[in-house]
């Protein structure tokens, strides 16, 4: 069987960010045969397309290049005013530039939101599920993965809540599955 390479993007830039810790829990419970890794956003300079000369910033081709090898993507965000983080809406900007030439065109994703409050980063996960038509990719309707209230579920890095980590098990076997039938 091959591996499947699932870039997770995180749009929390925090080091110990509960949005970092919920995409770490997702990938120790990761099915077999997916190697999952977060690619990071905090080095990539803001989109400017004036800057897609021959040699466009370093960042932008190393981001590039991570998720053009990734055979789909995992989205984790928190909710910043209702909507994504300037920093993972800037790598999608980035990753879907130049036109014609999009990393992200036709890998599955899925998207998984997380917010301290009761709903979970529910107007995060909305609105990047409103943009990922754009970018051609296939994304996984259910199950939806809203985590509300993750401060409770964590004690530091670890996951102590059963219910949830059942959940993150139940979420991925279905991204696995999405990402088996999608991937090319």
């Amino acid at each position: 069987m091959t591996t499947k390479k699932i870039a997770v993007l995180v749009g929390s830039l925090r080091k110990e960010s509960f949005t970092r810790r919920v995409a770490n829990s997702l990938i120790d419970v990761a099915p077999d045969g997916f190697e999952l890794t977060i690619v990071e956003l905090g080095d990539l300079p803001l989109y400017n397309e004036d800057d897609e000369t021959a040699t466009p910033p370093p960042a932008f081709t190393v981001f590039r290049e991570a998720i053009g090898a990734a055979d789909a993507i995992l989205f984790c965000t928190p909710e910043y005013n209702r909507s994504v983080p300037g920093s993972l809406k800037n790598a999608i900007d980035v990753g879907s530039r130049p036109y014609g030439k999009a990393a992200f065109a036709d890998k599955p994703c899925a998207v998984v939101s997380v917010s301290p409050g009761v709903l979970g980063g529910f107007g995060a996960n909305h609105h990047l599920r409103q943009m990922l038509p754009f970018l051609n990719m296939p994304t996984m309707p259910a199950p939806e993965a809203y985590i509300g209230g993750v401060a409770a579920k964590y004690e530091g890095d670890r996951l102590i809540d059963d219910s949830t980590r059942a959940f993150f098990e139940k979420f991925m076997a279905a991204f696995g599955a999405w990402v088996t039938q999608h991937a090319r």
